[in-house]
């Protein structure tokens, strides 16, 4: 029986993802095996646009999309998406507090070419972790397993179609919320360009 917490490996994971990082501290891993599901975060992250939620998807080589292991997904370069994330970045963020702050180190992974999204993915999450200053080790799993509590198991967590997932709720200032108001569980990206150093101590 797994007695440790396991969780999915996201895009630019939303700020309620490292919510639940920090509340588990070091207990639980990374699943590494699962099949990849569609339409959520693992390859799709939403930030705060101009028009309010914008939603960035990474492309995927076809076929990964049903039975292939999260660890065997390979990107997409069949476009060129990862200039329209950077664009979309730059664009939503660069009046923010702390966008220039972290542009030279975050824009590698928009110009470095990537094979496969689970190195992709942990590599952000690992520099962000950095950044937030979360002293956490993202250790992963070593097959897949279908043995864990209900209570240990979040690979289901957090979908972009069921906000009411595990969401730190707490307002904080957003770049575009006069225009729509504040919006809650966005990309860590859009807490750590608005609030810079403090966005730890929101979390």
């Amino acid at each position: 029986m797994q007695n440790t917490a396991i969780l999915p490996l996201f895009y630019l994971p939303p700020v309620g993802y490292f919510s639940l990082l920090q509340k588990l501290g070091g207990d639980f891993l990374i699943e590494k095996h699962e099949h990849l599901t569609k339409q959520t975060y693992r390859n799709r992250a939403s930030i705060y646009s101009p028009n309010g939620k914008l939603d960035l998807t990474v492309p995927v080589v076809k076929g990964s999309k049903t039975h292939t292991k999260m660890k065997d997904v390979r990107i997409s370069y069949d476009f060129k998406w990862q200039r329209l994330h950077w664009l979309s970045l730059e664009g939503c963020y660069r009046s923010s507090a702390y966008f220039e702050y972290y542009e030279d180190e975050l824009s590698r992974f928009y110009h470095e070419k990537f094979e496969f999204l689970f190195d992709y993915n942990l590599e952000l999450v690992e520099w962000l972790n950095k950044k937030l200053k979360l002293p956490l080790v993202m250790n992963t799993t070593s097959e897949y397993c279908d043995t864990v509590p209900s209570e240990l198991d979040f690979r289901g967590m957090m979908s972009p179609k069921k906000e009411e997932d595990i969401v730190n709720n707490k307002p904080y200032y957003q770049v575009f919320e006069d225009r729509h108001q504040f919006l809650p569980n966005l990309s860590i990206v859009d807490l750590l360009f608005n609030q810079g150093p403090q966005a730890r101590l929101y979390l």
